[in-house]
């Protein structure tokens, strides 16, 4: 239901959009052309018709073929895969690796300068819009001082600053909830217990803290996964990176329909997979959760 639904509204956005008659053929193209094209692409069919030919091929997995590139748009969109899902997985394990420490150190000291300065740069993190960091970064580390590749893809380097980018929202996203749960959890009885029968101060906060709090951390991580792979058009944009969602920017210039709506219809797969994947988790983190 969700991904019909997405299905569909981006099917009648894309057509409020224009019409790509025009940015096909020349101004002064001859009207017999004009209908034959429109024609041919089955645009001169009413609406509910169109919306009808598009989901009995959507199912099959045909979205049609490309305005701009003449291939299926949907092979079109798969081909940019592989390029956005290595600058979504770095980005998320990036944000990890730094938020899941932090979180948890400035639960365990808190009030103290860890837990301010944590907090600051999580509050800083989510509010520096995407666009703002990503050229702020360019400005920086490719132009006043060129030790990273100012775009594109190819070597390690060409993933720094987008996966920084593109990690910086969910890094304070995850900080700022692993914080929250932790508090929660370290307030409890049974980590009181754990420390009066003289348990090592790492045991108790890692092995009875954090993995109490593991549920909505990873239900935070979960969500911004599945927002990093659909997610990534304002980075990709920035930095040149030739990804699903820099790919459905340039189609929405271009009014090609089914590019933008295989691409969108790709995201909005991972993003249901993704959350899937996590609420079948919970199963696994949390032994009183069941499913029948």
């Amino acid at each position: 239901m969700v991904l019909w639904g997405i299905s569909t509204i981006v099917f009648v956005v894309m057509r409020l959009s224009g019409d790509p008659i025009v940015l096909i053929l020349p101004p002064d193209a001859p009207t017999a052309e004009v209908f034959r094209v429109r024609r041919e692409m089955g645009l001169d069919q009413p609406l509910w018709v169109q919306y009808l030919v598009f989901l009995r091929n959507a199912v099959r997995g045909d979205f049609g073929q490309s305005i701009h590139f003449r291939q299926p748009a949907f092979a079109v969109a798969l081909e940019r895969i592989p390029a956005t899902l290595q600058l979504a997985v770095t980005a998320f394990a990036l944000a990890v690796m730094v938020a899941v420490p932090v979180g948890i150190l400035a639960a365990v000291r808190r009030y103290t300068l860890y837990d301010h300065l944590g907090m600051l740069l999580a509050l800083l993190g989510q509010s520096v819009p995407t666009f703002f960091l990503g050229i702020l970064l360019l400005l920086v580390f490719a132009v006043w001082f060129p030790l990273l590749p100012i775009g594109g893809t190819g070597t390690p380097a060409h993933l720094v600053m987008p996966a920084v980018t593109l990690g910086a929202f969910a890094m304070a996203s995850i900080a700022r909830l692993t914080r929250s749960a932790m508090l929660e959890v370290l307030s409890q009885d049974y980590v009181r217990t754990a420390r009066a029968k003289g348990l090592r101060e790492a045991t108790v906060v890692l092995r009875h803290g954090f993995r109490n709090a593991l549920i909505p951390v990873v239900t935070i991580m979960g969500l911004q996964f599945g927002t990093l792979l659909g997610g990534a058009v304002v980075t990709e944009t920035i930095f040149a990176w030739p990804g699903i969602g820099r790919l459905a920017i340039q189609s929405i210039f271009n009014r090609d329909y089914p590019v933008v709506q295989a691409t969108v219809f790709l995201a909005a797969v991972a993003f249901v997979a993704v959350n899937l994947a996590v609420d079948v988790l919970y199963a696994v983190l949390d032994p009183r959760i069941r499913y029948e």
